[in-house]
């Protein structure tokens, strides 16, 4: 007796097809979603401690980059032809459209954050590889969770190849743009 048997596959989405479906009112202005290896996932809800550490990131980073970079909050990144997540901010190298002809791709990327607190295995693990095979250069990791900065470096197609973990008193500065420094504490809001 012989079986024939199929793989069964999921469909997976080009960016171009999600934008249609969002053209065609399949996914909504307000759904919070975002393409990851051709899968659509929802994003969790915003909490007000990862709300408050984006606002208190996004303030250092405005007044200490200054014109040397574009700091960009909960937009999208295009990485590849079936991923386009949202990082919580983006460290953009100035460009002269403001990135209104297309969507930052991770050649204009000096760095990016994540908050974690509820997503931070998913974080650690589909984005931050997803980030290195893309060739994202540094990303940093805001772990809520247990008040540590977790900064990756040196992507690789298998993962960042650098990780340093920060606490408390420490400084961080990103590799792109080294006279920028900020302390671990400023970054949870402590003094």
């Amino acid at each position: 007796m012989t079986h024939n048997a199929q793989r069964i596959r999921p469909r997976r989405f080009t960016i171009e097809e999600y934008y249609k479906m969002s053209d065609a009112g399949i996914l909504r202005a307000d759904d919070r979603v975002e393409l990851i290896e051709g899968e659509i996932f929802e994003m969790s809800p915003v909490g007000t401690p990862h709300s408050s550490s984006v606002v208190r990131l996004t303030r250092l980073l405005i007044l200490a980059v200054g014109d040397k970079a574009v700091v960009s909050t909960q937009h999208p990144i295009r990485l590849g032809k079936r991923s386009q997540p949202e990082p919580d901010i983006l460290i953009l190298k100035p460009r002269g459209d403001d990135y209104a002809e297309a969507h930052p791709e991770p050649k204009d990327v000096l760095w990016l954050i994540e908050v974690s607190d509820t997503t931070l295995n998913y974080d650690r693990t589909t984005k931050l590889s997803l980030y290195a095979r893309f060739n994202v250069p540094e990303t940093w990791i805001v772990n809520l969770t247990d008040k540590r900065l977790e900064i990756y470096r040196e992507p690789s197609p298998r993962g960042y190849k650098l990780a340093r973990f920060l606490e408390g008193t420490d400084t961080a500065s990103p590799e792109r743009l080294p006279k920028f420094s900020v302390s671990v504490k400023s970054i949870f809001g402590q003094p």
